[in-house]
């Protein structure tokens, strides 16, 4: 296999917009995250295509999904793939996340899924996530990441939330059997983080912290060992069908496939295909990186956990105590690529943080990122088919909870491809993601005035 050559990157653009661009761009260098800057020596990849090749699966996307339905294919199907990446490997989602896996997939609560699907299809939901927390775990084990194992809290950020986390342990606890517990502001604050604002918690058991690129480089590096090809700077920038072939044809030659993988997440270019166009609404989410706290500052912080943290905002903020004694947090950004630099949306995620930390205002940060969210229209993620005729698959729509679950959703659609899917039966395997037409861009102007009102409902008491 072709070995990883330097060479010239296209400059960051950090004003990318999935929504209005017409592609992510061609070999552009990575976000300047926390996790590029601490992961070292980025592995050897198999270079830009640079010739007309066949193969028999093609993916396009190399982020923790794309990789995964590689490493599947190849491990439980016997089953080479060529990964495609328009620009540097794992260069979207799965380098500017907060590294927190949580027994989660999508954006709705168990309640939520009762809801929209009884009590028995939620049940069975809940099995297929913790089954894929079991697969990261598994994953993570074979990989050199920085894991902080150890549960996940779910903290609420005023008094008046708690009756709705205490209903929720108590639908996980009795109607699913998943031991999460009520913990008290006094116990939140002694026990695992003194933050100000909290009022209490509701502990999961599963949730772990991960150092992001590097699992994504561990993942790479595996996929490659089974045989897999991954060529960065490859976008695809066309696409023709015929017969039971599929032509990606990139800058430096064309791909040829029988069944074509779409991992493109929040990151997919609204002319890739028609079964993806308007399938998603990215959202921004910013994320920064502290200097290394000294000791009194940790003592006052009571930086205790080493896991997962996730307050109750609607706009939520996610935070950790990293390894190397550093604070991250994130939370919710602009509405639009040309606005993400305005630094309004740097001192709000500042704010939240002082807000939970007094001692930390005025740190100095090491670290300042933002990249887009793959929410869809009804907040839960597609692994599918979503045309039968078509051995076109995709799996994404995570919204904001793929550091876990991409690793089973990969597995799930390499067996979708390997023809062995027929037992994958519930709603997020067996229809596609929600269509909301030429209206996606002008969502925004909802997106907006949704922003301000999330804002004012997360702070009154």
């Amino acid at each position: 296999m072709q070995k990883h050559l330097e060479q010239p990157f296209a400059a960051y653009d950090p004003a990318h917009d999935p929504v209005r661009d017409s592609g992510p761009g061609t070999n552009r260098n990575y976000a300047p995250t926390y996790w590029i800057g601490t992961a070292g020596t980025t592995p050897d990849d198999d270079g830009p295509i640079s010739a007309d090749i066949d193969c028999d699966v093609v993916i396009v996307g190399s982020g923790y999904t794309g990789l995964s339905t590689a490493i599947h294919l190849a491990r439980d199907h016997g089953l080479s793939s060529v990964v495609l990446e328009a620009n540097r490997v794992a260069w979207g989602c799965s380098t500017r996340n907060g590294g927190q896996a949580q027994i989660s997939s999508g954006r709705l609560k168990r309640s939520q899924w009762i809801e929209r699907w009884g009590l028995d299809v939620a049940r069975r939901l809940h099995a297929e996530v913790a089954e894929g927390f079991d697969l990261f775990r598994n994953l993570v084990r074979e990989i050199d990441c920085d894991p902080q194992d150890g549960g996940h809290l779910y903290i609420a950020h005023k008094p008046s939330v708690m009756p709705v986390l205490e209903a929720e342990s108590r639908l996980l606890n009795n109607s699913f059997g998943y031991r999460s517990r009520i913990v008290s502001r006094a116990e939140v604050q002694a026990d695992f983080v003194n933050d100000a604002e909290a009022a209490g918690a509701m502990y999961e058991p599963d949730g772990m912290g991960i150092h992001a690129a590097k699992l994504a480089f561990g993942y790479q590096t595996l996929a490659r060992r089974l045989g897999a090809r991954v060529h960065p700077g490859s976008p695809v920038i066309g696409w023709e069908s015929s017969g039971n072939v599929h032509r990606l044809r990139t800058p430096g030659g064309t791909v040829r496939a029988r069944t074509v993988a779409l991992a493109t997440a929040g990151y997919t270019p609204p002319g890739l295909n028609i079964l993806t166009r308007h399938r998603l609404m990215p959202v921004l989410s910013n994320s920064i990186v502290t200097r290394p706290l000294n000791a009194a500052e940790i003592e006052a912080c009571g930086l205790k956990a080493r896991f997962p943290l996730t307050d109750t905002r609607t706009l939520r903020h996610y935070y950790r105590f990293l390894p190397d004694g550093r604070l991250q947090i994130g939370s919710r950004s602009a509405i639009t690529g040309r606005d993400a630099s305005n630094p309004v949306h740097l001192e709000r995620l500042i704010a939240g943080m002082t807000r939970k930390f007094p001692v930390l205002d005025g740190i100095t940060l090491d670290y300042s990122w933002w990249g887009w969210v793959d929410v869809s229209h009804d907040m839960m993620p597609r692994i599918a088919q979503p045309d039968p005729a078509q051995p076109i698959f995709y799996a994404m729509g995570y919204g904001g909870n793929g550091v876990m679950y991409s690793a089973q959703a990969g597995r799930r659609m390499a067996q979708m491809i390997a023809g062995k899917g027929a037992g994958l039966d519930l709603p997020i395997f067996t229809s596609p993601l929600p269509h909301h037409g030429l209206l996606t861009p002008f969502r925004r102007i909802g997106q907006r005035v949704m922003y301000r009102w999330y804002q004012h409902k997360d702070e009154r008491p």
